[in-house]
């Protein structure tokens, strides 16, 4: 039966619901905004799943302020397109003289004098660099060597401060003040006033506060699950068409393409738009640590998809995973490429880290890093209802795949996990943002 097809292809289940959340507004970890979309989805669920729900948990919420850089009392950057707090950052100002990290590789902080200083690192790293290094690796790194504060440029230019959250589980809340600013603004500083002392002011607050996972199924009642998950909340700076709002408008629309297709999945398909990802994977490490590994079959997590029309799936090492994408790429005659690399950076990992076989779900972009996510730029004016469309039929089918009795997914140790990153020099970064839970 193919009719599933045609119908995807007609389809405004996806983008309405994509709509649907951009217009929401502020979609913050705990806000209004983000409980308003997770009851917008678990409606858009509930026409073509079951026991579609709310579960809430709670967090430490941030809401911003202003945000200033200054040099005697005189702000240099303050405008929200120059300067804004990375969230968690600690409502603080400091002042210190202004250090350049170039890239902000572990090789700069060795080789620089931090002690006290307002450092300042690029986003991106050069292209003869081995590996990607993320903002909070960055981050951590400038706190071990005894900055003051962390300044975060953007290497996308158009005056777009790029935003991302700080600190760790253990200590949400970060340990020196920290702001994204513009590649433009990042280098007026650095030209101006490197070497001279200037202030960072973070104004926020820190209330506790409540998010939300929202759950649906469809298939038999089966006690072991595939997961098709996204994230629901967006970093308020934007619409968060890109990230993560395609996501889960793609989980409402393989939910709808999935109803018809019920009497072909072997085990229950679990729907889940997990809260509070953007401020350290907080929605999905709640749904991990109560849910009993063993019973996951895989999980399929959509976080980057629809920027490009060509899916790029990180398949963590699981070799059934590679295999099953393959056999859906062929069965379509449509490319999606496939990668065995670890990806610690999204919803997927809380389970994967402990062997769960997971796949992480993208796109393939031109450009380093994310290009206009985690900036004012995040639009759905970015975005095509084509390319949604394309992604939903691959991906239904390959939750099929993953969901048929007759493909079988080992899981893999955590130590296999755990050697895995350490071949890919991610483990020192994870070790000093305090991710590593593997026993030393």
């Amino acid at each position: 039966m193919t009719e599933w097809i045609g119908e995807t292809f007609t389809s405004d289940a996806g983008w309405s619901h994509l709509t649907e959340l951009v217009d929401a507004g502020n979609r913050m970890a705990g806000s209004e905004g983000e409980r308003a979309a997770a009851e917008a989805t678990r409606d858009a669920l509930s026409t073509h799943a079951r026991d579609a729900r709310l579960e809430p948990f709670d967090i430490q919420g941030w809401e911003r302020g202003s945000s200033a850089i200054s040099v005697d009392g005189e702000a240099v950057a303050e405008a929200d397109r120059e300067v804004i707090a990375l969230p968690r950052s600690p409502d603080e100002a400091v002042s210190g003289r202004l250090v350049d990290v170039g890239h902000g590789l572990p090789e700069d902080f060795a080789a620089t004098d931090c002690e006290g200083a307002v450092v300042v690192a690029r986003s991106d790293v050069p292209d003869w660099y081995d590996r990607y290094i993320h903002r909070r690796e960055k981050y951590y790194h400038a706190v071990e060597a005894g900055a003051a504060a962390f300044v975060y440029a953007n290497h996308v230019e158009g005056m777009l401060p790029p935003t991302g959250s700080v600190g760790t589980p253990d200590e949400p809340i970060g340990a020196v003040p920290a702001v994204g600013v513009a590649s433009e603004t990042g280098a007026r500083l650095v030209r101006r006033y490197e070497g001279e002392d200037l202030t960072i002011s973070v104004d926020c607050a820190t209330p506790q506060a409540t998010s939300q996972n929202v759950h649906a199924e469809i298939g038999p009642d089966t006690d072991e699950a595939v997961l098709v998950t996204s994230h629901v909340d967006a970093h308020d700076i934007a619409e968060g068409a890109m990230d993560n709002g395609a996501g889960t408008a793609m989980v409402v629309e393989v939910a709808r393409a999935l109803a018809a297709r019920e009497a072909d999945l072997d085990c229950r398909v679990e729907f889940v738009a997990f809260g509070a990802e953007e401020v350290g994977l907080v929605g999905s490490s709640h749904l991990a640590d109560e849910r009993d590994h063993d019973a996951v079959r895989a999980i399929l997590n959509c976080d980057g998809v629809v920027r490009g029309r060509t899916l790029k799936l990180y398949t963590h090492g699981f070799d059934a995973l590679d295999a099953a994408a393959k056999r859906v790429a062929d069965r379509f005659d449509h490319p999606i490429t496939t990668t065995p690399e670890q990806g610690p950076h999204s919803d997927h990992w809380p389970f994967v880290q402990w062997g769960v076989p997971g796949v992480h779900v993208m796109s393939e972009t031109d450009g380093e890093g994310r290009g206009w996510g985690h900036t004012h730029a995040d639009t759905l004016d970015k975005l095509e209802p084509r390319t949604l469309r394309e992604q939903a039929v691959l991906l239904t089918e390959l939750s099929v795949e993953l969901a048929s009795d007759a493909r079988e997914i080992e899981p893999r140790a955590p130590e296999e996990i755990a050697a895995a990153l350490e071949a890919q020099d991610l483990a020192e970064g994870m070790k000093i943002v305090g991710d590593w839970p593997y026993d030393e």
